[in-house]
């Protein structure tokens, strides 16, 4: 009895050696010693300091609520030196009450990623061969429609929130951690969709998520964007520069330039976008995006 209670000790002894060991390089190449905050502590909750899809700047909404209901599938390539990355999303977009207030629900459904060991180590990340696999956070969010087709300008409240589902915040690709925005946007039409019609758009918000920073637990931003479209029968061409202003300045100030074109057939559409990081988000982004539309719920 005492041989095996020896025996057990041991082995539990070794195991619980060697999971450490695992951390070696890390703690080394960190300067990490036994008392020293959490590895969860040394992670950068910002958007220049992790994926692509941690942080993103928000999707820019036009002022008005559209008719149909949109289910979209897209598939996303982010180049990167450093670390590129692919992933396949999906969004869910439903209006009603006559198409005054719509809901939205969105999120990642898988993503692959292969980062340097340069960033890895740039991130604090713990992942040593810098491959793996993620899902993203859950989003959702509601839109009510303030003013439309009227002369004053299109106006559109938008409240969303960040859950923390996503993984592999030990390799910087999701926060593990909540957040929220909201946001005004405006447009006004010029001409007609018949013919050529020509829609300038904005918008200003808030955006929030936690950090671990237990000094600033908040990061605060403001959310902007500016852009316009050209919509002629079923095509769609657009440009727009977003981003949003993170109060501790720390790779927290994404901008990025945004070039869409949208092809609508009967009951479906494609997409293809363009987007390209200027400042604290540095990718280049590559989506395509199948449509299904289905009439809205009056």
């Amino acid at each position: 009895m005492k041989f095996r209670l020896l025996f057990f000790t041991f082995l539990f002894s070794f195991l619980y050696t060697s999971a450490q060991d695992d951390w070696g390089w890390w703690n080394e190449l960190h300067g990490w010693e036994s008392g020293d905050p959490g590895w969860r502590n040394w992670i950068k909750i910002t958007p220049g300091y992790m994926g692509p899809n941690a942080l993103p700047v928000p999707e820019i909404k036009r002022g008005f609520i559209t008719e149909e209901t949109e289910f979209q599938v897209t598939a996303s390539n982010h180049f990167h030196s450093g670390d590129p990355t692919q992933d396949i999303s999906a969004k869910l977009f439903l209006p009603f009450a006559k198409n005054r207030i719509a809901v939205e629900m969105w999120g990642v459904l898988f993503e692959y990623f292969a980062f340097s060991e340069e960033i890895r180590n740039e991130r604090i990340a713990r992942n040593k061969d810098g491959t793996g696999v993620a899902i993203g956070d859950f989003y959702f969010s509601t839109l009510i429609q303030i003013s439309k087709d009227r002369r004053f300008p299109n106006t559109l409240l938008r409240f969303a929130t960040k859950t923390a589902s996503g993984n592999q915040l030990e390799s910087a690709r999701y926060t593990d951690s909540p957040g929220y925005f909201f946001d005004l946007s405006f447009s006004k039409d010029f001409g007609q969709k018949e013919a050529t019609l020509f829609r300038p758009f904005g918008l200003i918000g808030f955006y929030s998520w936690q950090t671990n920073d237990e000094l600033n637990l908040q990061n605060d931003a403001f959310l902007y964007a500016v852009g316009s479209e050209i919509v002629k029968n079923t095509w769609l061409f657009s440009g727009s520069f977003s981003g949003y202003s993170g109060y501790k300045n720390e790779h927290d100030r994404p901008m990025q330039l945004n070039f869409e074109m949208r092809k609508d057939f009967e009951n479906r559409a494609v997409r293809l976008k363009y987007q390209h990081g200027l400042h604290d988000w540095k990718y280049k982004t590559l989506r395509v995006s199948f449509i299904w539309k289905f009439k809205g719920i009056s």
